[in-house]
């Protein structure tokens, strides 16, 4: 019988944690996807983060390594210039990438580190409770901003995409979703590129992908989807926005 569907070989059979309706699950198989098609789980080393996703060691079937809260490029970074020859790559949220490891991305970027960032915006932080992260949007209620973020007292939801579009070091930055099957599929595509262009050595790459967290959105899982095409993609718009490579 012709299999039309497995779970990848880069990825272990222990069951997920996460909450339902929780995108974590379809990222990982996508990262899970792109490093069995580029033959390269023999040597490709991942950096998991603090959040939600602090598990991914027991998920992913490659080298796996824990970092503190924010500082997985540090390590990454060292990793890399130790074992050049390895494929590298981050896996972190929005909280642990824009806030507490601000400068750690910042200047891994502009060192042009020839690092693969994941980077999940779920604007919120989830592992904790569903507090105001620094890409929660305005108006959006959390635990930390009850009647929504205000501009003047929170400030402005954080772009990283753009940011770090601007520095020399990096190579390719892309922002996705994975709210419907076309966007999964792009998704997949800009990650594949992400550790293409490592592999290149062109420097430092990241896709920020824009996911759901139905449980402190306080909405269902279809609703939570619908919510990202509503209110996240106006104010994050999806696409490349550097390609050294192009």
């Amino acid at each position: 019988m012709k299999t039309v569907a497995a779970r990848p070989e880069s990825l272990t059979g222990a069951q997920y944690h996460y909450c339902p309706g929780c995108t974590h699950g379809i990222i990982h198989r996508l990262v899970a996807e792109v490093i069995d098609e580029l033959g390269i789980r023999e040597k490709t080393i991942g950096i998991c983060p603090v959040g939600c996703a602090v598990l991914a060691y027991d998920y992913f079937n490659c080298d796996m390594l824990e970092a503190a809260h924010g500082r997985a490029p540090a390590i990454a970074t060292g990793i890399k210039r130790m074992l050049p020859e390895n494929v590298v790559f981050t896996y972190q949220g929005d909280g642990d990438l824009a806030s507490i490891g601000m400068a750690e991305i910042l200047h891994a970027s502009a060192r042009g580190e020839k690092i693969t960032v994941i980077f999940v915006n779920n604007a919120v932080y989830g592992m904790t409770g569903g507090q105001m992260a620094p890409t929660t949007l305005l108006g959006q209620v959390t635990t930390t901003s009850p009647y929504g973020r205000k501009a003047e007292v929170e400030g402005y939801p954080v772009r990283m995409a753009e940011i770090l579009a601007e520095n020399e070091g990096s190579a390719y930055i892309a922002r996705t979703t994975v709210n419907k099957p076309a966007n999964v599929r792009r998704t997949k595509k800009a990650i594949k590129k992400a550790f293409e262009i490592q592999q290149k050595g062109l420097g430092f790459t990241m896709v920020e992908i824009l996911s759901a967290c139905p449980t402190n959105w306080g909405l269902s899982p279809v609703q939570a989807l619908e919510w990202i095409d509503e209110n996240m993609i106006p104010y994050y718009p999806l696409g490349e926005f550097k390609n050294k490579e192009a």
